[in-house]
């Protein structure tokens, strides 16, 4: 058995089916965390998506935000975007056991170290050596692991209630951006959706910035600074995440592993053999 982690696919499906393919991964006995944003701006976010329902519990699933936007579009609450290729997607005769599917993914999996000797994976257990994890944005430094963990299941538990459409529809602005400003259930699901799947550089005193998205070393901007740069919980806990395409798998920090290598951009998809730490990459089809 092996475990894969792989960045943000964006319905570059024949990318993704090309790296499987090199590892020879076998849906029998391996296992593959997706790090979320698996539709939107590729060609082949249909194909995508049935792929990954496909495999069953070997696929570990985080959404990411382009996910949760599909799911609102679905709704009819926003509407495509421009640079979204979604039609295909939205007309297809079973996108109602899609979007039921996605809804019902987690924000945060846990993913079990090598040598590790658990077999639960409780979303309640405080960090330790047997578990890594992975969200599609990272933890907010303002954060401790049981926050994330409590709040990611509070999502999952609205976005799986009856109530769904009204949840996503609350979650769109960009207030607050500090957990300590967070006082209603409305404000810590917008707060904790930002964090989990938006968050790229924070404030020194490690509130959202969401204006940024170029890499660490290409700002200019003196009063922030990269989320990684300032969470506790990432000396003791390593951390899996997708989105930030600018930063092409690098980082400062030893415990965190960026697998956004902008494959839609026509860069990269990029894969982690987790026992090894050994990459994988197949070369995007697309055209910058």
């Amino acid at each position: 058995m092996a475990i894969y982690l792989v960045g943000d696919i964006q319905g570059c499906f024949n990318e993704l089916t090309s790296l499987l393919s090199q590892v020879n991964f076998d849906r029998n006995s391996d296992v593959l965390y997706l790090a979320g944003d698996l539709v939107a701006r590729g060609p082949n976010s249909l194909e995508t998506l049935r792929f990954v329902k496909s495999l069953g519990e070997c696929a570990k699933v985080v959404l990411g935000n382009h996910d949760l936007h599909l799911l609102a579009v679905y709704a009819g609450i926003k509407k495509t975007k421009k640079s979204d290729h979604l039609s295909e997607l939205l007309a297809a005769p079973d996108i109602k056991e899609l979007m039921d599917w996605l809804a019902g993914q987690p924000l945060i999996q846990k993913i079990p170290n090598p040598g590790s000797n658990s077999t639960s994976v409780s979303s309640t257990n405080k960090a330790s050596n047997d578990y890594a994890y992975m969200t599609h944005a990272g933890i907010s430094p303002q954060w401790q692991l049981s926050d994330a963990l409590e709040q990611a299941e509070l999502i999952q538990t609205k976005l799986t209630s009856p109530d769904r459409n009204t949840w996503l529809a609350l979650m769109y602005g960009e207030k607050p951006n500090d957990w300590h400003q967070a006082i209603t259930d409305v404000d810590k699901f917008r707060y904790s959706i930002n964090a989990l799947t938006r968050m790229r550089f924070c404030f020194m005193d490690g509130a959202l910035e969401f204006d940024q998205k170029d890499s660490p070393e290409a700002i200019t901007v003196s009063n922030i600074v990269p989320w990684f740069e300032l969470s506790q919980t990432i000396n003791n806990t390593h951390w899996v995440f997708g989105h930030w395409a600018s930063l092409m798998g690098k980082s400062s920090h030893p415990n965190i592993y960026p697998l956004d290598t902008g494959c839609v951009w026509g860069n990269q998809l990029t894969m982690l053999r987790w026992h090894d730490k050994k990459y994988f990459i197949q070369s995007s089809e697309l055209s910058d």
